[in-house]
């Protein structure tokens, strides 16, 4: 048996690269052209067997491969290149499990090895081409046998075998006897075996060595990963290094970290995600200790960044269910010095009369315009506390009506200020006072209402995505009062929920389960009292996919009147295909209803349909295909929504 001393230097192909080939990099696009001044030439690589893997690794690996755009002034330049490749690409077939590989690299019959580099052979054959031809360098690979693992053992400082004695489960190593003795599969197992103490609070960690023993008479590796797990310790104190341009108090009140509480990877990924709620941040990095303090803890620091302090934008679009519609923000996220952030933002749609039921370009006039403007302003962090200070102001014109079904028309004003508590990362509750006033008319009439109430409202969120979540659950819930005596003109009582749960069932998370259910009930005045645009609607990419936005509920021989209650659930099975592309078969049912609270008095809007995922790094691209079940004013055989994140 023999120590292979060189495993440290391994490396792999990453996954996928077969599809390098469409690009060219086995030769299929063009040389660069004959030329007297370079040899240029091509690159093909043979495998005894052909196995795409194989070849896709040593194309990975070959200076040959990467470099042929540029050819070499000559053969001699030519001829270093070629033995420059038989490290890395021998390197790469270790990597797969391939330990007795012979690669040659030849122009004709002028050919070269490890053991016989003919560097002048390959040099006069490659200066033969140069100015007449191209010249064909082709990689021969003879892999050999794949050597395959006879034992594994993950051993600490005092020679115990973790996995024997039950302190490492199987699963987490992941290896097992007669699996391929790749390097790819060692340093997942590295990776898993440090991530699985670090979860029990070890921060300290590590993997001091992988010690491979290679048997080429049976093609065998025996494999021992050397581990120091660490002690169990709780976090320590943080050192903030930056932002520079607000108080270090502000970040520091999101940061939910205390000193003393246990240490796990997830705490440091959530402390992470928290900095980055406050808009004034960009990046934030928080580095961890390589030592433990006095007491036992971790300290750590976090370097925080300025974000840019100003941002403007603006964005266009047409739906043929809802006509043209243009927005213009500008913000900024550090008003005063501490954080602040206001935000500007103009909107212009298409909003008919509440009794249209066509959108027409052609039949648009400027009365058919509607619009919004608002502003939001956050004060983050009040004293240094993990109280924010809200303050929202909008006034709109908007519709509903669309192509085949009667809506409603609404014209309002509202200002509302609140003060948030963040208990967590995860849970926070907020109390405010708003103020609106409008008039909004509909088939049941126009009413001219004023409202003036306190809504409180409660948010506990543990998904570990906000656009793409594989895990956990998202509550928010508001209750809200406006009473005559605080200046309403008429007593509502208002309550919304809203619940979705996403469980993985696979480790990978290529399978995730997600539901959603919403609620909504309104207590006091009749049904034809309430303003049109305080009613409860169902449909929409949000709601009910398959039907037009807002366009179920309770109705009148004119059109939909909405409700003073509303339920709405949907479920939904996330499948990725591959790491990019996924598909989503889902089903939504709702309907708003007459009575305060839902009581199913009218049969459930249902849809069915398959979505198209296409993942990016900011989050995935949505593509959802509906066909509604029932048959509603303003809804087709099937509904098509284009967003960026999930559905819900």
């Amino acid at each position: 048996m023999a120590t292979l001393a060189a495993f440290g230097a391994l490396c792999v192909a990453p996954e996928g690269a077969n599809a390098f080939d469409f690009f060219g990099l086995f030769g299929s696009e063009s040389p660069p052209p004959v030329s007297n001044t370079a040899v240029s030439y091509t690159v093909t690589i043979d495998v005894a067997g052909g196995d795409g893997a194989i070849k896709s690794a040593a194309s990975a690996a070959s200076s040959l491969v990467t470099l042929r755009k540029d050819p070499p002034p000559d053969g001699d330049a030519l001829a270093r290149r070629a033995t420059n490749d038989f490290g890395p690409i021998i390197d790469a077939l270790w990597g797969l499990g391939y330990y007795n590989a012979a690669v040659t690299i030849a122009i004709g019959d002028a050919a070269m090895t490890v053991v016989s580099p003919n560097l002048a052979g390959f040099a006069r054959a490659a200066d033969s081409f140069r100015g007449r031809a191209v010249a064909p360098v082709t990689i021969r690979i003879d892999p050999g046998p794949m050597f395959r693992l006879a034992s594994i053992r993950i051993v600490n400082g005092a020679g115990e075998d973790l996995a024997a004695s039950g302190a490492l489960p199987d699963r987490v190593v992941g290896l097992k006897p007669g699996d391929p003795a790749a390097a790819d599969g060692l340093r997942a197992a590295e990776a898993r075996i440090v991530d699985y103490f670090r979860n029990q609070g070890r921060p300290l960690a590590k993997v001091l060595g992988i010690a491979p023993v290679v048997n080429h008479a049976t093609d065998t590796m025996d494999v021992t990963f050397l581990t120091a797990p660490g002690p169990v310790a709780p976090f320590g104190d943080a050192t903030l290094v930056g932002p520079k341009d607000f108080p270090q108090s502000v970040a520091r009140s999101y940061l939910y970290i205390e000193p003393g509480d246990p240490y796990s990877p997830k705490a440091i990924a959530d402390a992470r995600n928290g900095l980055r709620e406050i808009p004034a941040v960009g990046g934030v990095r928080i580095i961890e200790s390589k030592t433990l303090d006095a007491a036992g803890r971790l300290p750590y620091q976090v370097d925080i960044d300025d974000r840019l302090p100003y941002a403007a934008g603006a964005s266009a679009k047409y739906s043929s269910l809802n006509g043209p519609a243009g927005q213009v923000y500008w913000e900024d996220r550090n008003v005063f010095g501490g954080g602040e952030r206001l935000r500007l933002q103009a909107e212009m749609f298409y909003a008919p009369p509440w009794y249209m039921t066509s959108t027409s370009v052609k039949s648009l006039s400027i009365n058919d315009l509607g619009g919004r403007i608002s502003a939001s302003f956050l004060k983050p962090a009040l004293w240094g506390s993990r109280n924010d200070f809200l303050l929202d102001a909008l006034g709109e014109k908007v519709s509903t009506s669309g192509v085949g079904f009667v809506g409603y028309q609404a014209e309002d004003a509202d200002v509302t200020a609140a003060l948030r508590h963040r208990f967590s990362q995860s849970t926070w509750i907020q109390a405010g006072v708003e103020g609106q006033t409008g008039v909004a008319t509909d088939s049941l009439g126009r009413v001219n209402y004023t409202l003036v109430g306190v809504p409180l409202s409660a948010n506990y969120d543990t998904t570990d995505s906000k656009l793409d979540p594989t895990t956990g659950v998202r509550l928010n819930a508001t209750i809200a009062g406006y009473p005559e005596f605080l200046g309403s003109t008429l007593n509502l009582g208002q309550f919304k929920a809203r619940a979705s749960a996403y469980y993985s069932v696979d480790p990978d998370q290529r399978f995730v389960l997600a539901g959603r259910i919403g609620l909504g009930a309104e207590v006091g005045p009749a049904l034809g009292d309430i303003p049109a645009n305080w009613r409860f609607y169902a449909g929409g990419g949000g709601s009910v996919r398959g039907y037009a936005y807002d366009s179920l509920g309770p109705r009148n021989i004119w059109g939909v009147t909405g409700g003073r209650s509303l339920f709405e659930a949907s479920a939904e099975v996330r499948i990725k295909i591959t790491d990019t592309i996924g598909i989503v078969p889902f089903f939504d049912a709702g309907n708003a209803f007459t009575t305060p609270f839902p009581n199913f008095s009218m049969p459930l809007y249902t849809a069915a349909g398959l979505g198209l995922r296409y993942y990016t790094a900011i989050g995935p691209i949505r593509l959802d295909v509906a066909h509604p079940f029932l048959p509603a004013p303003g809804s087709g055989p099937v509904a098509v929504y284009v967003s960026i994140g999930q559905a819900f």
